[in-house]
Parts: structure tokens; sequence; C-alpha cells
């Protein structure tokens, strides 16, 4: 099919690193539009391969794998940011990798985040780095208590951080995480946590999606309320951080900016992840372009689709057993169910989503 030189068609293929329900969710949006997928990852029958064309099955370890799969698509994305630097410079070595390395190097260490958000004057919570047992009694006097203790790099849906109370120990807390590079942040009373994730092209034509809430359940995110009943200058604020942060990571592709709203009205950001996010689900159904399609878009150097909300919406995940409640959601005509075909329903392991149109 026809195109500028820097286009990559439909009838291509994209390879996409990790085979869980991102991967699967972007390979649907792929094909939609005429493009072939090729996943990457251990698993022999993930959500992902389940969807596509073609599955390599291979760790990030083996180079020869990597470049037999590299050689085999035209553009290469990502479902998971705790990626290690080798791996992708071997494919950037053969094939546009999309969104850029240096991307997964500040977004897969907490350490890297918040000191890369500084450089912009873009606020996040007091923090201090913790990595041996004076830094940790150090950072717990300046900062104070409560305060959270993250490990720098592999933390998600609330593993890898422990809460510090009053009388708690933060020597011991750091060696229950392993003695691994942490980072102690100041509690935060927020009123709200928040998200925006910004597409960008290759181009480096920019559109947000609304903020929306994020509710937690266990560390979990457990429901997004879209778009986030904020007041319009909380708004534009947080929609600015994320702009800017997308910009000078020089992102193409998406970027997902977590964000506490404090109770003064103040934005800090918390987490950014180069790649789909859990919170931008509800873009399947309510939105004129899901988030999974402007991945496509973005990473093929096409226009962006349009961002317009379509209707609000709650999206709420269903977490292990909570799957079996998918018939409720398919006899509501409101609701639109989105099972990841997993098998085993683990506790706190995300089987699907049900995603529910407020329309009047």
């Amino acid at each position: 099919m026809g195109g500028s030189a820097s286009t990559i068609a439909p009838g291509a293929t994209i390879g996409i690193l990790g085979g869980g329900q991102l991967g699967r969710m972007i390979a649907q949006a792929a094909a939609r539009l005429g493009y072939r997928c090729h996943i990457y990852c251990p698993e022999t029958d993930s959500p992902a391969a389940q969807v596509a064309s073609r599955h390599t099955i291979g760790g990030l370890e083996d180079e020869t794998r990597l470049r037999e799969f590299a050689a085999a698509v035209d553009v290469v994305t990502y479902e998971f940011e705790n990626i290690p630097a080798g791996p992708v410079e071997i494919l950037a070595e053969i094939v546009p990798v999309r969104p850029n390395a240096r991307a997964l190097r500040v977004a897969q260490d907490r350490m890297e985040e918040k000191r890369f958000a500084a450089t912009l004057g873009i606020a996040t919570a007091p923090w201090l780095p913790v990595r041996s047992e004076a830094e940790a009694q150090a950072a717990i006097a300046t900062i104070g208590r409560p305060a959270m203790l993250k490990t720098a790099r592999l933390g998600y849906d609330g593993k890898g951080q422990v809460k510090i109370g009053a009388g708690e120990d933060a020597t011991a807390a750091w060696r229950g995480l392993g003695g691994a590079p942490c980072v102690l942040e100041g509690f935060v009373d927020f009123a709200m946590e928040i998200s925006v994730i910004v597409a960008r092209g290759l181009d480096g034509a920019m559109l947000a999606y609304p903020a929306v809430e994020n509710r937690h359940k266990n560390g979990i995110l457990d429901v997004t309320i879209a778009p986030a009943d904020l007041a319009p200058a909380i708004a534009a604020a947080a929609r600015d951080a994320a702009l800017r942060l997308t910009q000078a990571l020089d992102i193409v592709g998406l970027l997902a900016v977590e964000m506490f709203v404090a109770r003064d009205g103040g934005v800090l950001v918390n987490e950014m992840a180069p790649r789909p996010h859990n919170s931008g689900h509800w873009t399947l159904d309510a939105c004129a372009t899901s988030q999974f399609e402007q991945l496509v878009r973005a990473i093929c150097g096409l226009k962006l689709g349009g961002v317009d909300v379509l209707c609000p919406a709650i999206m709420q995940n269903l977490i292990g057993a909570e799957v079996e409640h998918w018939r409720a959601a398919i006899e509501d005509p409101r609701a639109k169910l989105h099972l990841y075909g997993k098998t085993a329903a683990r506790p706190g392991r995300k089987m699907g989503h049900v995603t529910r149109l407020l329309r009047p």
C-alpha cells in the first residue's frame, strides 16, 4: 500500500515484546487496520499469541532469537517496560523500536523518573534514595513518617513497596524488600489519583486523552472513571505535565503518566509507563480512537486518531476469581466485556475488564 517514506503501511508486521493482555489488545487493534503482529515472549500460550499471526518463543537473553525476530518485522514495540537495555539495543540495530530505549530506561527506574521530572520543573512527592541501611535511616529522618518505601525497579501492582508508619523501622523495611535500591517517598494525602495518556506520532504531533480517576484495591487498579471530575485548572495542569514529559522523552507511541491530586489542588507526578496502560482500557469502547489503535498509528507513522470521548465510562478490572462474574457483564446492555484468554485465575491476576458506558 502507498504512503510516505516514513510510513509503515497496512500489510506490514509489527513486532511486540511481551505476550500479556496489553500485547493482545495491541494485536487486535493492529489487525483491524490491516497489520500483522509477531509476538516475542517465553510463554507458549500467552494472551497476545492467541490473536497474533506469528509467535516466537524466546527469552530476552537469547540474542540469536532476538535477531531473527527483528529481521521478520517492520517495527517493534513493547507491552511492558522492565526490559534490559541490551535486548532493545540488539533489536534497534535491525529495526525501529518505538518508543525509544531512553524512555524505557527512565520509566523502569523510580529514581530516574523522579530526577527526570525534576529537570522539567514537574513536581513529585518528596523523596530520597535508599541503597543502604545508613541511607534508610537518614531518609526516614528527613522525610518523616508515614512514608512509602518502594523498590527503584520491577515494582508494579502494589508489589515491591511497603508503608512505614509510626514506630516501624526503615532499615527492617528495606531489608524486607531484599536490600534492593529503593526510594523513600513522603506520604501524599491526596484527594484523587489520576492518569493522563499522551500519544505522540513520528512527526511529533501529540494528543492527550482526558485525565481519568483511578481507584485501587490491594495496590492493584480496581476502577477507572473516565473522565475524572476535575476543576479545569487541575485537568490542564495534569495534561501539561504529561505532554511535557512525552515531548522531553521524544516518545513515538504512548506515555501514561500517573499522578496524585493533592488536597490543595496541586498535581504530583507518581509514575510513567511508555506503553498502553490499564487506566486507558476504557478508550476501547468510549473514545473515538482506542489507546491501542493510537499506538499502532504512532509507531507506524500514521496520523493520530481523535481522542474525543464518545460517552463517560467506568472501567472495572476483573481480578482473580472476579472473572467468574463475566455472565453478569454479558447480560448488561451497557457493559462491554473484555477477557484476556488466561486459563488460571490466580489471586491478584488481571483476567479481564468490563467497561460500563454511562449513556443518558
